[in-house]
């Protein structure tokens, strides 16, 4: 069972998922951070962002289960994952880690639920839910601001909807793998929902299996 989220940065996909993920005893996996991990290592090794080389090879050694660091959330880390994200080796190269992710799956997991940019699109297309997470990009910045408040304070500034504008930018406008719906994908727009409504409102859109799986026994 394969669950996949996609949507712009502070739509709300990271919730949603970690709620049906625990909910229904899915293995989980935040691809962003992925992209975050390979940005790490690249500010921390002093990579240039141009040296596309270096950071393809950084790319081809990052694990999925090591991606606890507390910098991968700082918005820093955020912005050049978002600049390395362009490059269409790094994006094969994860996207081949994703779906070993997928294929790997274990007991006791049910399945497994990915959010990201391109899930339902280009790293699992045969996802049995697809759904595209939005909301306006004002709401998007006043969350961003209010999670690093509470999460960073040193870092909570009021520059978040400018970096998110053009973060979107960036994701859209990629030639590879860009932020787009799937054509199936059923879009969910968070703007004026609460958490719970947000979850409950994904939840209502999974398969019957999940749903009633006394039925399916």
């Amino acid at each position: 069972m394969i669950i996949a989220i996609d949507g712009p940065a502070g739509a709300g996909k990271g919730t949603i998922a970690r709620y049906l993920a625990q909910k229904f005893d899915l293995d989980y996996l935040d691809t962003g951070l992925l992209y975050r991990a390979v940005a790490l290592k690249v500010m921390e090794e002093k990579i240039d962002i141009d040296n596309k080389d270096s950071i393809i090879s950084i790319a081809k050694i990052i694990e999925v289960k090591s991606l606890n660091n507390p910098a991968l959330k700082e918005e820093g880390t955020a912005s050049v994952a978002s600049r390395i994200a362009v490059i269409p080796e790094v994006r094969q190269i994860l996207t081949e880690k994703m779906r070993s992710f997928c294929l790997n799956v274990a007991l006791p997991y049910k399945g497994v639920v990915l959010d990201g940019r391109d899930i339902g699109t280009v790293v699992c297309p045969e996802a049995n839910c697809k759904l595209f997470i939005t909301a306006s990009v004002e709401i998007r910045a006043t969350r961003r601001t209010i999670e690093m408040e509470k999460s960073n304070p040193s870092e909570a500034n009021q520059h978040y909807l400018g970096e998110i504008i053009q973060r979107d930018s960036r994701d859209t406008g990629r030639q590879s793998s860009p932020l787009i719906p799937a054509n199936n994908a059923v879009t969910i727009d968070t703007s004026e929902l609460t958490i719970a409504q947000a979850c409950a409102l994904a939840e209502s859109y999974l398969p019957e299996v999940l749903l009633y799986p006394e039925e399916f026994q």
